[in-house]
Formats: C-alpha cells, sequence, structure tokens
C-alpha cells in the first residue's frame, strides 16, 4: 500500500520547529492570499530560511544541501558561467560524468534548468537549498556581488533588477554571437538545432524578463519583411522594444512554441499553448498563441502574474460610494450582477476581487471560465472544455446540481447559457457574468437582443457595472498645469465663469515610469443598481435613454463623469479618459 507523502508544514511540526497554532495561522493567511505556505513561515520569522526550504525539499522528495557545509566542487563551477549563476540564482554543486547537481529555491523553474543545461551541455539534476545560501555561495565561488549582473528568475527576491536598456543590450550581445555562426540554415531539423542553443535561448528569456520587469501585460513577436519586431504592451498601449535581425525569426519563434509545448512542423493553422514560469519569486502563466502571417508565424503571449488579482475592492479605483453600492449588491443571497466593457477592461480582475471578497468556508462558489486565467484558493473552478462537450451551458446545469451559493460564469455568450444562470438566480443563488457593451444600461438591451425574455431580466438582475481601464499618471514625476475648466464641458463639468482655470496633473517622464509619464492603470466605472422603476422599464421594453435617464436618477454616475473625478484627483488625464471612454456617437 502506497504511503501518503507528509507536507512541508507536517514535516516541520513533527521536527518540533513550528507549533499547531503557528502552522494553522500560516495556512489561513495562505488561504486568504494566496503565498506559498513556506514563504509564509519565514516572513512571520517563524524558521530559518535554512529549515524551511529542508521541509520544502522532503515535501518534493528531492535532495537538499546545506551550502554552509558543503562546498560546491570546482569542476562543476567551471561549466556554468558567473552570469547565468547569477541571473537565476542558482549554483552548480557537483559534476559526476554529464550529470550536473545544481542547487536552486525553486526546481520547477525551467528557464534556469534550460539555460544551464545549453550551456553546460548536461543533464541537469536539481537539488534544493535556501535561497540566501545560495547567494552567498554564489560570491564565494565567482567572486563579485551575488545581485550584480541580471536578474534571478526563480530566485530570492533579494536579487537587484537589471534596468531594461541593460537587458537590450544583453540581447544583442547574443544575437551577436548567434550571428558569428554564419547563416542561419532554412533546414527544419536546422531552425529547431538552433533554438535549442545557447544564444537563442537567453534571446527567448531575456524577452520574456524584460516584459515582465517593464509590468507589460503582452508581448508581440511580430515578423516584418526584413526584420522581427518585438513590442510589450504595457499600461494598455503598446511599445516597441525591439527590432532583431530576420535571421533570428525561425529559430526564436521555434524557441516559444517548444517553450509552450506546441507543434513545432505545424506553420499553417493557428495554435495555442501556455509557459508557466518563475521569476523573482512570483508565479507567472504565458498564455501563447500563434497565427500565420505572409512573412512567418506571428506569437502573441499574454502575461498573468498569480497574485495580481488578489486585490481588494478598494485598490480598483472605485469611489466610495460607487464601492459602498457594489458591495451591498454582492452580499445579497440572490440575484444577477454583470460587468461589461470591451475586451482587455478588467472585467475578469473586478470580478475575481468580488469573488475574493465573498470566499469563505461558509460560501460554496463555483466558476466556469474559458480559459482560468487565475487560479483562487478555495474556490471550484471550472474551464470550458468544447471538445469534450463541456460548454458554459453544460457547465452550468451541473453546478446548479453541486449546492452553489455564488456562480461565477466568464461570459454570457449566446441564450442558453444565459437562460440557465437566469435560471441559477431566481433559485437562490448570486450569479456573476460579464457581457460586452458599451455602458451599464445597454447590458438590458444585449440581453432583450439574446434572446431573453424582459421580465426575466427585471426578475433577476439586480446590478451592471460597466467599466474602462485608463492609464494612471505617474506619482513619482507628476506636475500641475492649468486647462481652461471649457475643455472638460464634454465630461459634465459645470462651467460656473466662462474664464475659468481648472488645475489637472500630468506626467513629464522618470526612471519609474520609463519616461512615458504613466504607470499602473485605474478602473473608471458606471454602476447602474435595479430598482423598481428600472425594472418597470426592462418589462416594458422601454428605450434606452430612458432606462439611462432612470438609472441616473438612481445615483448612476456615467462613465465620462466618474473618469472627471478622477481627471480632478491627478489620479488619471482628461486625453486619457476620452481615449478609454468615448466613442463616436456615443457621448
Amino acid at each position: 500500500m502506497a504511503m501518503t507523502r507528509r507536507t512541508a508544514g507536517e514535516y516541520l511540526l513533527e521536527k518540533g520547529l513550528v507549533t499547531q497554532e503557528q502552522l494553522e495561522d500560516a495556512r489561513r493567511v495562505q488561504q486568504s492570499t494566496g503565498k506559498d505556505l513556506i514563504q509564509i513561515l519565514i516572513d512571520q520569522a517563524v524558521v530559518s530560511e535554512r529549515d524551511a526550504y529542508e521541509a520544502k525539499a522532503f515535501e518534493l522528495g528531492m535532495p537538499f544541501v546545506d551550502l554552509d557545509r558543503v562546498q560546491p566542487e570546482p569542476s562543476a563551477i567551471n561549466v556554468v558561467k558567473e552570469h547565468i549563476a547569477k541571473r537565476y540564482n542558482v549554483i552548480p554543486v557537483k559534476k559526476d560524468g554529464n550529470i550536473l547537481y545544481l542547487a536552486m529555491a525553486d526546481p520547477n523553474n525551467v528557464m534556469a534548468i534550460d539555460d544551464v543545461r545549453v550551456n553546460s551541455r548536461c543533464t541537469v539534476r536539481q537539488v534544493i537549498a535556501a535561497p540566501g545560501a545560495i547567494e552567498d555561495a554564489i560570491r564565494k565561488a565567482y567572486g563579485g556581488s551575488a545581485t550584480d549582473g541580471a536578474p534571478a528568475a526563480g530566485g530570492g527576491e533579494s536579487a537587484a533588477p537589471v534596468r531594461a536598456q541593460d537587458l537590450r543590450g544583453s540581447v544583442m550581445t547574443d544575437i551577436a554571437a548567434y550571428s558569428a555562426r554564419g547563416d542561419a540554415e532554412e533546414d527544419e531539423k536546422a531552425v529547431l538545432r538552433e533554438a535549442e542553443e545557447g544564444p537563442i535561448v537567453r534571446v527567448a528569456n531575456t524577452i520574456i524578463q524584460q516584459a515582465i520587469q517593464e509590468r507589460a501585460s503582452d508581448i508581440h513577436v511580430e515578423p516584418q519583411i526584413r526584420n522581427l519586431r518585438i513590442r510589450y504592451r504595457i499600461d494598455g498601449v503598446l511599445h516597441e522594444a525591439l527590432s532583431l535581425p530576420k535571421y533570428v525569426q525561425a529559430p526564436l519563434i521555434s524557441r516559444y512554441k517548444i517553450m509552450a509545448e506546441m507543434n513545432i512542423a505545424e506553420k499553417r493553422l493557428p495554435q495555442d499553448g501556455r509557459i508557466p514560469i518563475r521569476y523573482q519569486n512570483k508565479d507567472y502563466d504565458l498564455r501563447v498563441s500563434s497565427i500565420p502571417t505572409p512573412h512567418g508565424e506571428k506569437i502573441v503571449m499574454r502575461i498573468l502574474d498569480k497574485t495580481s488579482v488578489l486585490l481588494g475592492l478598494n485598490k480598483l479605483g472605485f469611489t466610495p460610494e460607487t464601492q459602498a453600492r457594489l458591495e451591498e449588491l454582492v452580499i445579497q443571497p440572490q440575484g444577477m450582477v454583470l460587468s461589461t466593457g470591451p475586451t482587455g477592461s478588467g472585467k475578469t480582475t473586478t470580478q475575481y476581487s468580488v469573488l475574493h471578497k465573498l470566499n469563505s468556508v461558509e460560501k460554496n462558489i463555483l466558476t466556469i471560465e474559458d480559459p482560468i486565467e487565475y487560479q483562487l484558493p478555495g474556490i471550484a473552478q471550472v474551464q470550458v472544455n468544447r471538445k469534450a462537450g463541456l460548454t458554459f451551458a453544460s457547465a452550468l446545469r451541473a453546478f446548479l446540481r453541486q449546492d452553489p451559493d455564488i456562480i461565477m460564469v466568464g461570459e454570457m455568450r449566446d441564450l442558453e447559457t444565459a437562460e440557465i444562470a437566469i435560471e441559477a438566480a431566481l433559485t437562490g443563488h448570486l450569479v456573476l457574468s460579464t457581457l460586452h457593451t458599451n455602458d451599464a444600461p445597454s447590458a438590458v438591451i444585449r440581453m432583450v437582443d439574446m434572446g431573453v425574455e424582459p421580465y426575466l431580466i427585471a426578475a433577476t438582475v439586480t446590478g451592471v457595472m460597466a467599466q474602462r481601464l485608463a492609464r494612471r499618471v505617474c506619482q513619482h514625476c507628476k506636475e500641475p498645469r492649468e486647462i481652461p475648466a471649457a475643455d472638460l464641458r464634454a465630461f459634465g463639468f459645470q462651467i460656473e465663469d466662462p474664464d475659468q482655470m481648472v488645475t489637472i496633473w500630468e506626467g513629464v517622464g522618470c526612471d519609474h515610469c520609463r519616461g512615458r509619464g504613466f504607470a499602473g492603470r485605474v478602473g473608471i466605472y458606471e454602476l447602474m443598481v435595479v430598482n423598481a422603476e428600472i425594472a418597470e422599464l426592462i418589462v416594458r421594453r422601454a428605450p434606452l435613454s430612458d432606462i439611462k435617464e432612470a438609472a441616473k436618477a438612481n445615483g448612476m454616475k456615467e462613465l465620462r463623469e466618474d473618469g472627471l473625478i478622477k481627471v480632478l484627483e491627478g489620479v488619471t488625464t482628461p486625453d486619457e479618459v476620452r481615449r478609454v471612454v468615448f466613442t463616436a456617437g456615443f457621448y
């Protein structure tokens, strides 16, 4: 009979290094934050870093090496370059023939293992060591500071981040090393072989690391006629990061397809994949998509920070009044609360933040998503699988037999899904979902267009939240500027004097924002709470303008009005609000 492996927490408890109370307290923190239990115990100063990582090694069934007592062998040190050890905060401790034993804090850091394997030309075997001890060992083995050079991907957080321009320089150095090998070969096997070689591996990894450092949400690898363009989407806007030689295109794109476990040989059809990575002690999930273009395959990688979604509602940019009304809606035992807006407007983050607030032992929360973007502890999340027949509608039917309290539907795309969601809301469940509409009142018209009966909408929908994401003015370099109040008339600003001036804030550019004047994003919201008057208008199929007027009379602030509040508070700029809120014929 197989024995169940004990967890790191149970190991520490058995060794007498933690008490039951300390362990339970750490587990409560883990449930609410999603952080690693071992890191929580270290942060709380309950156990030493060495003991914590020894327990982690025990849990994973992997060897632990105490670098305070074991000195790395020179033969092992010689096959791994200093900048690679410092970049990933890893150190080779022993070389046995073609097998290299690599000490690392995160044995699942595939980027580190891959880079060391390619450069050392050895088979890598992971052993676990404490990150602080690894830094000290690097300093002793190579000399200098263990935090010099490139950032540690998956190592300790003490590793100093490298500036973007240094990373660009690193990329071009590797490109030069690659080009020195001669013209790139066109043969399929040759391209695949080149994709596994050191310079291309480092270029691929560095592009990802740079994107994470610059807080990018997407990486675009775009074949052009004469070059390969790399762009990052930062705070919702694309910026060109690099322009690489054309001969790098085939091996680099193949490298990303290998990392994402996609079919290298298939270049005519779109493909999807994912790359899980750990960088500076944080887990990221890269959703990879490839499409064929006339100049080669274009790759887009969506970067998902698994910790960024665990935000409180008070960090999303709600005004106190709007947040209070939203919280009142979501604590109701039944009904439907919808989030609306275009793709990339932050609907998923808002929904997850609501779920995070509602999550408790007393609540059974189920979600159906396509795909699951973030994993929330304590919540049962199901991913759509159309090939297997698992759709939004079929999952919702199953959910109703799972005794749920709260159900989240990633998106209501068709009548069947909408009808089952409405049935759930009518039978005593709180349902959260999203729609693609321009504003909150339009959600009602969209559901009627889908074929939902108006009386069912009036009976179930309790609130609709429309939203957009605008770039935040950089708080490190913002400066005041006077503008005529008339410039804000389109936002609903009430002008008292024709010559009135208003103070707004704009970023002038600094190192923190990379000279852009913006850093981060803030939500702009429009919350329509459905009262008896609005419900009656819905049943009567009243025009959209009537529903909007009733919603405003009930306290709804339009998107432009919420944007104006954030402009006057110095959070964003008028141009940003115009960019994300105003559409032709909308205002």
